[in-house]
């Protein structure tokens, strides 16, 4: 059985469960994760950032995908009309 992935957000949701008051166990048994994960899960993302912060840089990481792109298309475009430009007829 394959690796089950679990959303930033997810994490972050158990996590504040858990720093709300409520038991390690408690959260294991009422989301199906095993508490060694939620163990991981807390010392791996103590120090990362809130939900809010979490969806805000996803969202800038896709626009920053979405522009590099956009450059690299621009880029060939431009490289193909020097080629073009550049021949003699």
């Amino acid at each position: 059985m394959g690796k089950e992935r679990h959303s930033e957000e997810k994490v972050l949701e158990v996590l504040g469960r858990v720093e709300n008051g409520e038991t390690i166990a408690a959260v294991s048994r009422s989301t199906g994760i095993s508490r060694k994960t939620i163990q991981y899960w807390r010392a791996t993302y103590s120090q990362q950032p809130k939900t809010d912060d979490a969806k805000r840089l996803k969202q800038l990481e896709d626009e920053n995908a979405r522009l590099k792109k956009l450059v690299a298309d621009l880029a060939l475009d431009n490289a193909m009309l020097k080629d073009v430009v550049g021949k003699k007829w």
